[in-house]
């Protein structure tokens, strides 16, 4: 079988929901479970690397990278991978695979959501 398919996209493990589905943090509390799913995108969020990775794939005037266009951040490029990986698994990137590369994108309506979630009232 060939390894030239156009393009698909990239299998990761299934997740649950990462868009934050609760109110902002200051107008009601999480439930336990909202609390666990929003553990864990900040946790992804909570690396140095992860946070470089980010950047470069939201600032690439593509709105897309591939690994070879975000590897220069000051590790290894299994390393790289690996942290992309923690992202796609947390729901913040999406990924697709063209040919023998994987392009990341950002999840717009995760940042969005999560923007929502930590939308603080000027009261405060």
């Amino acid at each position: 079988m060939s390894n030239s398919s156009a393009t698909s996209t990239v299998a990761s493990q299934p997740r649950q929901s990462a868009v934050p589905c609760c109110p902002p943090i200051a107008a009601a509390c999480p439930s336990e479970l909202d609390a666990e799913r929003l553990a864990a995108v900040f946790k992804a969020l909570s690396d140095p690397v992860r946070l470089r990775l980010l950047s470069l794939i939201a600032s690439h005037p593509a709105g897309e990278a591939c690994v070879c266009d975000v590897s220069d951040v000051g590790v290894s490029q299994p390393t790289v991978s690996h942290h992309l990986k923690k992202l796609r698994e947390a729901g913040l990137l999406t990924a697709e695979r063209r040919s023998t590369w994987i392009y990341h994108r950002i999840d717009r309506d995760v940042f969005q959501a999560l923007s929502t979630l930590l939308r603080v009232p000027s009261r405060l």
